[in-house]
This record gives C-alpha cells, structure tokens and sequence, in this order.
C-alpha cells in the first residue's frame, strides 16, 4: 500500500520542488526579511528587530493612508465597478444582435489584454489636463479641470474598472448561460418584471460565479501597481497612493528593504481576509 502510495505521488516530485523552490522559497524568506532592519544600501549586515516594522507601519501616518486609499480603490474599481459592470454588460450582451455582441465583446476585451502599462498610458493621456475628457467637455462647453490632481484616486479607479470590466463580464456571460431559459419565462408570464426577475431569480442562481469573480477581482485589484504608477505615481503628494506603492517606495526608494517587505506582508493579509470572506459566502447555502 505504501509503495503504491509513493509510485503515485512520484509523477508529482518535480512539480512539488519546483513549488517549494520558486514559490514557497522566497515567501519564507520574505517573511524572514520582514522581522529585520534590512537596507537596500549603506548596510553590511541585516539585524533581527522582531515585530518593530509592523510596529512602525501602524503608527505611520502615511501607511494608514495607504491602507485607506488601497479599500477606496478596491471598493470603487472592484466591488463596485467591475463586478457592477461586468454583470451589466453580460446581462445586455445576452439579449443584444450577435453583431452587437461581437462589437461590444471585442471592444471590452482590447482593455483587457493591453498591457497594464499601455493602459495605464492611454488612461492618463484621457485624464490629463489637456486630455481627452477635458477636449469633450470643452466641446460640449462644460468647464474642465486637471483629474489627476483633483481627483485623482478617482481618475485610477475608473481606468481600473475600464481595464478589467471584461474579466467579470465574461465570468457573468458563462454564468448566465447556465440559467435555463424556461425558467425566466416562467418568471416573466407570470407578471415578474426585468429588476425583479434580476434580484429574484438571476442573482440567486449566479451567486457562486459572483463569490468567485469577487475574490479573483479583488486579490488583483489589491496588487494593482503600473497602472496607478503610469497615470499618477500615487499623487499629487500621496493621494492615490496605495499598499503597492507604498511598499515600492518604502523598499527601493528609501531603501528600507525590511519596512517595505513586513507592508508587503500586511498586504498579502488584507487579502487573505478578503479570500476567506468569499470562501465562507460561497460555502453558505443558497
């Protein structure tokens, strides 16, 4: 029995190294290099300071900023934006021409597999002062402004929805098809109207694919890094600056490498609570 056991898991060997070398390897170290005063340079040699980093995180100032930027961006461009939108466009896209549908899918999904910096690019020359937003509003003679200073965790937040719209639009189209469609006639002969046949019948049967596109938009919403770097940099000052830059500034701007891995860490905890959140949802019972 034990020999068949192991004959089995053998095929595995490689793949479980290569996980325990590439992956796991470096986030023991991480962890490692958060609990010390680690410099990027004018340092020899790299001291233990225990818990102090994550010490100096919570009395920062400009970390608990981050913090709260990172939930705004998150919410806005994620929970909201996003998942909201993308469950819009599945919804119309379902009853649209097929023309229609081959237009609108292919122009949502070009956001999506530009490369964050284009993206990033294209946003900030749309937001920019003498951008496009301000050309159409000057032409519709609506006064203008400079979004990226203004506003400008609003301005990434909206390229961040514009950019990965098209994930969640096609998770809700899978989903959608799955509904039979004998069941939405039933519900519309018998006097259900299109918002109530979303809330009651749509959004129940899809609850899984919401948990499941919630938690992968959010872990990568929280990682969200060239494309605020490209448009803002995380200003004016430190208005749109969020965890990731926050922790690129810590680490390799001011070189305090073990600072900027023990925020990396409180990062990957954000999103962890995050993940078990979902998980718990999408264990409950419809």
């Amino acid at each position: 029995m034990i020999a068949r056991r192991i004959g089995r898991a053998l095929p595995l060997t490689p793949a479980l190294v290569l996980l325990l070398l590439f992956l796991a390897g470096p986030i023991v170290y991480c962890a490692y290099i958060a609990f010390t005063d680690l410099q990027l340079t004018g340092q020899a040699h790299a001291s233990f300071v225990g818990f102090a980093n994550f010490r100096r995180a919570f009395h920062d100032d400009a970390f608990l900023n981050a913090v709260w930027l990172t939930l705004v961006f998150t919410v806005l461009s994620s929970l909201l934006g996003q998942n909201t939108l993308g469950l819009a466009l599945a919804a119309l896209m379902r009853r649209a021409s097929k023309p229609v549908r081959t237009l609108t899918g292919g122009i949502v999904i070009t956001a999506w597999v530009l490369p964050e910096v284009v993206a990033g690019f294209l946003l900030y020359a749309f937001f920019r002062r003498e951008g496009t937003l301000n050309a159409i509003l000057g032409f519709l003679h609506l006064p203008s402004q400079n979004w990226l200073f203004t506003l400008p965790i609003l301005a990434v937040s909206f390229a961040n929805v514009w950019r990965g719209a098209a994930f969640s639009m096609l998770v809700y189209s899978a989903a959608l098809d799955e509904i039979p469609d004998e069941i939405e006639e039933s519900a519309e002969v018998d006097g259900a109207g299109g918002w109530r046949r979303m809330w009651h019948i749509t959004l129940p049967m899809i609850r899984r694919s919401i948990g499941t596109n919630l938690m992968l938009n959010t872990l990568q919403t929280l990682s969200v890094f060239g494309l605020i770097w490209v448009m803002t940099r995380g200003g004016p000052g430190d208005r749109s600056q969020t965890l990731p830059l926050f922790m690129y500034e810590q680490a390799f701007q001011n070189s305090m490498i073990g600072y900027g891995t023990a925020v990396a860490l409180l990062l990957l905890l954000v999103g962890s609570l995050f993940s078990v959140v979902y998980m718990r949802l999408l264990r409950t019972e419809v």
